[in-house]
């Protein structure tokens, strides 16, 4: 839980994966949010069991595939809310030790915003849902490109005045 350990998560990433259920809302806005903010991204899913009694281990199996792939940038581990026995999966220690051995950062996006379970204080970042974790894992596109747009701007004026004193000299 130490902050000390908690990794940045990277500021462009390429692929991210996700350790969710393949068949529940989730992973579509997941996808859906990435897609719109930032297309380059490839989202990798590691379908698992996200509540019951064999929801741990496929979450730990999960995030070890993942983990074994070279090129995974980040992981968000998602679920939807629901009550706390259907949440419990992301309570058990065998999924916390996953986490926290994680060799990427991994953002928590388990539940709704008031919902806490001991993955959300493990990962890397806590997010309120599974959509505003797909949010915080990537860069807007839009903003980006107004951010280059504003340094053309500064660019361009700079090197006209530049321009304009050499011509003088």
């Amino acid at each position: 839980f130490e902050p000390s350990r908690k990794r940045p998560l990277p500021a462009f990433p390429r692929r991210i994966g996700v350790v969710t259920s393949p068949s529940g809302a989730v992973f579509h806005d997941i996808c859906n949010v990435i897609g719109r903010r930032w297309p380059l991204g490839e989202v990798v899913l590691a379908p698992t069991l996200v509540q019951g009694d064999q929801a741990a281990a496929g979450i730990v199996e999960a995030l070890s595939a993942l983990n074994s792939e070279r090129d995974i940038d980040v992981i968000i581990v998602a679920r939807g809310g629901g009550s706390m026995e259907e949440l419990w999966p992301f309570n058990e220690e065998t999924v916390a030790r996953a986490i926290y051995a994680s060799r990427v950062p991994v953002v928590s996006g388990v539940g709704h915003e008031t919902d806490y379970t001991i993955a959300d204080y493990v990962a890397d970042l806590r997010a309120p849902t599974p959509s505003a974790a797909a949010e915080l894992v990537v860069p807007d596109r839009a903003d980006l490109s107004r951010q280059v747009s504003g340094l053309m701007v500064t660019l361009s004026g700079w090197m006209a005045g530049h321009a304009g004193r050499r011509r003088v000299n």
